[in-house]
């Protein structure tokens, strides 16, 4: 005799060996041996042979119409041998009886289980509902398998394209789009973003950047709706003094400028000034609500978008030729000593008298030529000759405060390695779309006019910071416990020490106009200036301000993405720059062991960091010439090989010096959502049709 039983959702058959009342006990065809309880014993026969019997019976459970058996099918419950013998007939064997079972089992939508194989009719109208479900997902999958299909040959559907940045990065996985994906990914067994590259997905590998960065962080658009700029204050006290700025070509939110008086008198003023939107801008109005949710410029070359509508940063920001709005931090030295005598900030309009530019300058205010004043050219415009007794008396002192920071640091900071600009040319639009010719120049770190700006920066920052704590009021400051490596700067509300920079406390506060930290930071400043020692109860943000840590987590996240878009511009630019100019081979130094093994370098002359294969178990600094592969401008990576190194093996003399920052160079990773491996080994083990 044998059985027919159920266990966890599927049929066994097997020889009874001997049953109870209450059990019995069954030899499978694999020779185990299993104790059934008799309840679950669904159909005992005597012929054919029990693997016999479930081949019989799903073969015969695939020809049962199942409206018709359905039909057939009693009210109320009812067995699945009284359903077989109506349907097939009276002296229905022992395969129709379970293949019967088999068809019911597996037909939810028509018949529900009662028990062990027992039944019951589904409602007519559930039929009817689960009958469209069924030909709707039928439909589905044949859609999802045009699409396949059409990836396969080499062709984008259109609802893909359309949703391609969401499969990607934030897909839904049960969309048909991204099943589509997937499943020609497996036909093709090529990587989703290759196929989808190669199926014409992507306009450009431009224009494939730059619509993941706006699906991420603009989904709405990088525009502004239309908005009235408010108008600065007109009240405000005419500063004495006449300013000018130092900044890039390209920057048109020009947040900071500078003046000096006294030379000569022993006591000398520097005043730094910066763009105070703060004071027209209120906390949770239209304004506020803009800059909060875009809490800061991106930049990237050629292009950028600002966290302030255009009307509102032409408005504010420190154009020459005019009176601007501004907040002005007045710090007195001992001309000789540079010893500081007093500080002051104030709420006044400031008269910009010109807009310097570095990259026009530069390459004329050298150390040669401040601290030299015989030296001059033909080529120094008026208005610097005019500034330059200033602009030495201003490196001095710039000079003298890093060597402060530096003492506190308890080591020099390291200028060996320079910025890059970059420079677009042939560009039709007002954005860029990758066709365009790119340059890439070099700014030495620690040149006059930028060492003059940054330390300005520092005092000022470092100074309301200090301000700030010493009121009450909150702030949003940046810390750092100490310069050993993997010590990270964090954003916080306590008036910490800054050990990277050497300063007792730091907040960010002169970038108003493309910073949203600055922008809150002012208004907090504006209130200590208007309130004095009352500010803590006046600040738009009181202690203890809940909201102020949302800011901190919100902007860290956001000024992170910005900052890593703009790095990966940068890297493709720099890929660019590499095919526009047909360079195979570069200088670099080694600067560390990658992820797979491989070593890191350094480019020389261009911001690239690259694997070579080769450079195993040369020392770190070592120079070397590179053999360039071919970039990937989806991906962003370019691997080399070891050419040759230029340098001595035993003279550490002509090392590259490496810096933390180029220790913790990352490679360029590309992470997308799309994962082929998802229900691979389900769909391997599932039955074929």
């Amino acid at each position: 005799m044998h059985a027919l039983f159920e266990d966890a959702g599927k049929f066994h058959a097997g020889r009874i060996l001997s049953e109870t009342d209450s059990s019995a006990q069954v030899e499978l065809a694999s020779g185990k041996r299993v104790k059934v309880k008799s309840a679950a014993l669904l159909l005992k026969f005597e012929q054919p042979a029990p693997d016999d019997l479930l081949a019989q019976a799903q073969q015969i459970a695939s020809t049962v119409e199942l409206p018709l058996a359905w039909e057939f099918a009693p009210e109320g419950e009812f067995g699945f041998a009284e359903l077989a013998h109506e349907y097939f007939s009276d002296k229905a064997p022992a395969p129709e009886l379970a293949g019967m079972l088999m068809a019911l089992f597996e037909a939810p939508h028509y018949f529900r289980r009662a028990g062990k194989g027992r039944f019951r009719k589904a409602p007519p109208e559930i039929v009817q509902q689960a009958l469209a479900a069924i030909e709707k997902k039928k439909q589905v999958q044949a859609q999802i398998d045009a699409w396949a299909g059409e990836l396969a040959a080499r062709t984008c559907p259109a609802p893909i394209r359309e949703q391609l940045y969401k499969i990607l990065f934030k897909p839904d996985k049960n969309a048909p789009e991204y099943k589509a994906v997937v499943e020609a990914s497996r036909a093709t067994h090529k990587a989703p973003l290759a196929l989808l590259q190669d199926a014409g997905a992507m306009a450009s590998a431009y224009d494939f950047h730059w619509q993941r960065f706006l699906f991420e962080w603009f989904p709405k658009g990088t525009g502004f709706a239309p908005m009235a700029a408010p108008e600065p204050p007109q009240e405000l006290p005419l500063a004495p003094v006449t300013a000018y700025s130092i900044d890039d070509s390209e920057t048109t939110e020009i947040d900071d400028a500078l003046s000096v008086q006294g030379l000569g008198s022993g006591r000398v003023i520097v005043g730094i000034h910066i763009a105070a939107p703060g004071l027209a801008i209120q906390p949770d109005d239209a304004l506020d609500a803009i800059a909060r949710q875009r809490l800061s410029t991106v930049y990237l070359p050629g292009h950028k978008i600002t966290m302030l509508p255009p009307e509102v940063v032409q408005l504010y920001t420190l154009d020459a030729e005019r009176a601007n709005p501004a907040v002005s931090l007045y710090v007195t030295y001992d001309e000789a000593t540079l010893e500081v005598l007093a500080r002051e900030t104030r709420l006044e309009r400031v008269q910009v008298a010109i807009n310097f530019r570095h990259d026009r300058l530069d390459a004329i205010v050298t150390e040669d030529w401040i601290t030299h004043p015989e030296i001059s050219s033909e080529n120094t415009p008026k208005p610097l000759l005019d500034k330059r007794e200033e602009l030495t008396f201003l490196y001095k002192l710039a000079r003298h405060l890093k060597a402060q920071r530096e003492e506190v640091r308890g080591k020099p900071e390291n200028f060996n390695r320079p910025d890059y600009t970059f420079r677009l040319s042939g560009g039709t639009g007002d954005e860029p779309d990758g066709s365009e010719t790119v340059s890439i120049a070099t700014r030495k770190r620690g040149a006059p006019l930028d060492l003059i700006v940054a330390e300005a920066a520092i005092v000022a920052n470092s100074s309301w910071g200090r301000m700030l704590a010493e009121h009450g009021v909150p702030g949003i400051y940046r810390s750092q416990a100490s310069i050993a490596p993997g010590v990270k700067v964090r954003m916080g509300l306590k008036a910490l020490p800054h050990a990277g920079i050497g300063v007792p406390c730091y907040a960010w506060a002169t970038s108003p106009l493309r910073r949203y930290v600055d922008l809150l930071n002012q208004w907090q400043i504006i209130a200590c200036v208007r309130h004095g020692t009352t500010a803590a109860l006046a600040a738009p943000f009181k202690p203890k301000d809940a909201s102020l840590f949302a800011i901190i987590s919100s902007f860290d996240a956001t000024y992170g993405a910005y900052n890593a878009y703009q790095s990966s511009m940068e890297r493709w630019w720099t890929l660019r720059y590499l095919k526009q100019n047909a360079i195979t081979e570069l200088d670099a130094a080694v600067i560390r062991e990658g992820m797979n093994g491989d070593f890191l370098v350094r480019a020389d002359a261009l911001p690239l960091v690259l694997p070579v294969l080769g450079a195993q178990g040369l020392p770190r600094g070592a120079r070397v010439r590179v053999h360039l592969g071919v970039a990937d401008e989806i991906t962003l990576e370019i691997n080399g090989t070891l050419a040759g190194r230029l340098d001595g093996p035993l003279d550490a003399s002509d090392d590259a010096v490496i810096d933390d920052e180029d220790a913790e160079a990352p490679q360029a990773t590309l992470s997308i959502a799309v994962d082929v491996s998802e229900g691979a080994d389900a769909a391997a083990e599932a039955p074929a049709p």
